[in-house]
């Protein structure tokens, strides 16, 4: 079974997204096609790649992912496409495989090569279905490019652990459709930090008491109702391994979110400290 998965900024309003599976289809139709997102902010590679990050490995190897996130190829971004971790991955070099490749070394790396094969006319989307739909027959990345050494780094907030062992100090990396706001520090790292002592969560003037392991971890450690904790704001790890500050249970719809209630924003400081 061959999947090809779909990370876009193009909404579902238009007939973008439609198109683009159109023409994968039209190359192999016995393809699956996964949506993973199509609502990432506008060019916004940085929640791009936080998506994927966090989403590729529960796939099986060899799945092929397009970005399509800020995706034209120009005069100073090149298309590539990577064989990385077992998984194939292809978009425009601007940045969004940067974290990846920045953890561990890609298998292969290729600028892609083949605009020039594909009749007058055709858009990015053209080049990406092609390359996806080669890529999910089996074949190989040097029939669609020129093997390259790298790929551009994209700049990223960096978790700041205090040489005293009393604080992590990292930053709001991306906001979710719950506006839930995740940031860049990892439960292992708060785990290996604190050695037993109990871990909190300061921004701006607030102050959460205890980080959660989960939703339900409300119900293991106390004594009153879930019902009473509805509203609050709560710090949990998600289920990618990351701190997450949340209002439990609201709708960012009708009475808000952590987000517009705490007033986070991306890039905005958060720190755990331990006592």
């Amino acid at each position: 079974m061959s999947i090809i998965t779909l990370i876009s900024d193009f909404g579902l309003k238009d007939h973008y997204v439609g198109i683009l599976k159109g023409k994968i289809y039209s190359q192999f139709p016995e393809v699956n096609i996964v949506d993973i997102s199509h609502f990432v902010s506008k060019f916004n590679i940085f929640d791009a790649s936080y998506l994927l990050e966090v989403s590729y490995h529960h796939f099986p190897k060899g799945t092929v992912h397009v970005m399509a996130v800020d995706a034209a190829q120009t005069q100073d971004t090149n298309h590539v496409a990577l064989l990385y971790d077992g998984h194939y991955f292809i978009g425009a070099d601007n940045g969004v495989f940067g974290h990846l490749t920045s953890k561990m070394k890609a298998d292969k790396m290729v600028q892609i090569n083949i605009h020039d094969r594909i009749p007058n006319g055709s858009s990015d989307l053209d080049v990406f279905a092609a390359v996806a739909a080669h890529l999910a027959k089996g074949g190989a990345l040097t029939v669609i490019g020129k093997e390259i050494e790298e790929v551009k780094q994209l700049y990223r907030l960096n978790v700041i652990v205090d040489e005293n062992q009393q604080f992590i100090k990292g930053n709001v990396v991306y906001i979710d459709d719950f506006g839930n706001c995740v940031t860049n520090i990892s439960q292992k790292q708060v785990e290996e930090l604190a050695k037993g002592r109990n871990a909190s969560l300061r921004f701006f003037n607030k102050k959460i008491d205890k980080i959660r392991k989960s939703y339900t971890d409300f119900k293991k450690n106390d004594q009153i109702s879930l019902k009473s904790h509805e509203g609050n704001a709560l710090a949990i790890f998600n289920e990618a391994g990351f701190l997450e500050i949340a209002i439990y249970k609201s709708n960012p719809e009708s009475i808000g979110s952590a987000s517009s209630l705490l007033g986070l924003r991306f890039r905005d400081v958060v720190t755990v400290e331990f006592e």
